[in-house]
Order: structure tokens, then C-alpha cells, then sequence
């Protein structure tokens, strides 16, 4: 019954992750949250109360493995189980390489590369134990590298292949393990990405009126978990590059510059200020 199924969030105060709480509530799940940012979660705690729904806000950091810990034991606490765990918490970047600082690429892997291994370690034995379902919020960006965004790209890339080594480490137990591939979503993730001197961006470089919301994302995610999918790729463009960067890799790192190119404000104009063909 999905009335006794325990579903964890991670970064759901805001975007994707709120979105994904307030659904699954809304269709029966017992639902726990984490994000940094208290008085949100309180703000959605509110709302789903009202609405008759079971929630618990967790104050934590996934950055920090004690504060992963501290979600499972928590919701472990109040309910008793765990069936699914999504790991959404996440962060983006946009600069050069060669002008980022280091410590810019560290707090992207350790807010969403390691995010994902601390949350997935504590949860794991409690969705084996149920068959459960283990998810990643993830990217095109970890099947086909963006330029100007080295730690976001590299960070996906290594939660891609973590899941997918854990969905064959647990090929006969039962457990499910699922990729989300969202589009450019509408959020403030653009707002918030680090530059290459580790402050935020805060002007989105895409029109954001024009992207996919976050609400219909989350209930593609959800969809997905319901369905068991090994993975879900949100957006005609999302597949194609995926498709074609099988067989034409170099053609799509083409495309892609070009794209990327195009951006507003990109970073690459200072490398290629009268573009290139």
C-alpha cells in the first residue's frame, strides 16, 4: 500500500525537490525532507499538513555525512522504514576550467557526487530490505560533457556511474535504481551557480519562462519510480544527444559548443569572441 511507503527527498525546500514532496504526499506517500534552508521546509510542512499529508522536515546539509546519517535515523524514528530514496539535492557551475577555482569543482562533487554516496549508504540496507527504489536526479549533463560547467558535468557523470554499479551490485536483490535525466528545468539552480570565483551567479543565462517546470519534472520522477524505470530522459533534445553521442560523439560536441556558445554571457566568448564555426 503506497499509504505506508516512506519516501526521502534530499534538497527539498526548493525546485525539483519540493515539487516531488508536495506529490508525493499528495498521493498517499509518508514523506521526509531535507534542505539546509529550515523556514522552507517549515513553509512546506505547513502546506502539506493542511492539505491532511504526512511530512518531516529535516534540517541537513548533504555535503556533510553526519547530517545524511541523522535523515535516516530520523525518519527511521517516526516511521520504521524506508522505500525510496531520491538523492535531488544539487548544485551548478558555470565557468572555464582554466578560471575556476579548485575548491569550486570540490563543492560541486561533495554536494552532489557525495551527497548521493553518504544518503545511499545509510539508506541502502533499509530499501533492500523492502525491494525499495534508490534515485538520482541527474542530468544530460552526465552523458555528454558542457563546456563551461566542468564540476557539474563531472559530478554527474560520477552519480551516473556510482547508480549504475549499485543497480548490478543488486542485479537479483529486488532493488530498483533509477536516473532521472530532467531538461533545463525552472528553478533558481542558475541563480545560485557558483562562478569560477565560488560566488553565485544569481542572473540565469536561459529564459526561463520557456523551460520545463519543476512540477511536471517531479511527476515524471515519480511516474518513473511507480513504473520501475532504469531511467528517465525528459526532453526530445535530452534523447537525442544521448542517442547520437553513442555513434556520432564527435558531431555532438560540436552541436553542443555551438550551443553553449549562444548562451548569454557565456564564458566561452572570451575564448572564442567571434565564435567558430
Amino acid at each position: 500500500m503506497i499509504s505506508n511507503k516512506v519516501v526521502l527527498v534530499t534538497g527539498a525546500s526548493s525546485g525539483i525537490g519540493r515539487a516531488l514532496c508536495l506529490q508525493l504526499a499528495q498521493k498517499g506517500y509518508r514523506v521526509a525532507g531535507m534542505a539546509r534552508n529550515i523556514d522552507k521546509l517549515y513553509e512546506l510542512d505547513t502546506e502539506i499538513k493542511k492539505l491532511n499529508y504526512e511530512f518531516l522536515p529535516v534540517q541537513g546539509d548533504v555535503r556533510i555525512e553526519s547530517d545524511c546519517k541523522k535523515l535516516i535515523d530520523i525518519t527511521l524514528e517516526k516511521w520504521g522504514r524506508i522505500d525510496i530514496l531520491i538523492n535531488n539535492a544539487g548544485i551548478s557551475m558555470r565557468a572555464l576550467f582554466d578560471e575556476v577555482r579548485l575548491d569550486v569543482l570540490q563543492e560541486l562533487m561533495n554536494t552532489n557526487f557525495w551527497g548521493t554516496v553518504y544518503c545511499t549508504y545509510y539508506a541502502l540496507p533499509h530499501l533492500l530490505k523492502n525491494k525499495g527504489s534508490l534515485v538520482g536526479v541527474s542530468s544530460i549533463a552526465g552523458y555528454q560533457a558542457l563546456p563551461a560547467r566542468t564540476g557539474y558535468s563531472a559530478s554527474k557523470f560520477a552519480i551516473q556511474g556510482f547508480l549504475n554499479t549499485i543497480r548490478i551490485e543488486n542485479l537479483y536483490t529486488g532493488l530498483h535504481v533509477m536516473i532521472a535525466c530532467p531538461g533545463f528545468t525552472a528553478s533558481n539552480i542558475r541563480n545560485t551557480a557558483l562562478t569560477a570565483d565560488g560566488s553565485q551567479q544569481k542572473d540565469t543565462p536561459l529564459e526561463e519562462g520557456k523551460l520545463m517546470s519543476a512540477e511536471k519534472v517531479a511527476s515524471r520522477i515519480i511516474k518513473g519510480i511507480e513504473k520501475r524505470k532504469r531511467q528517465v530522459i525528459m526532453t526530445t533534445e535530452g534523447k537525442l544527444t544521448v542517442f547520437l553521442g553513442k555513434f556520432f560523439p564527435a558531431l555532438v560536441d560540436k552541436l553542443v559548443f555551438k550551443d553553449m556558445l549562444k548562451e548569454k554571457n557565456s564564458p566561452l566568448i572570451k575564448k572564442y569572441p567571434y565564435g567558430k564555426n
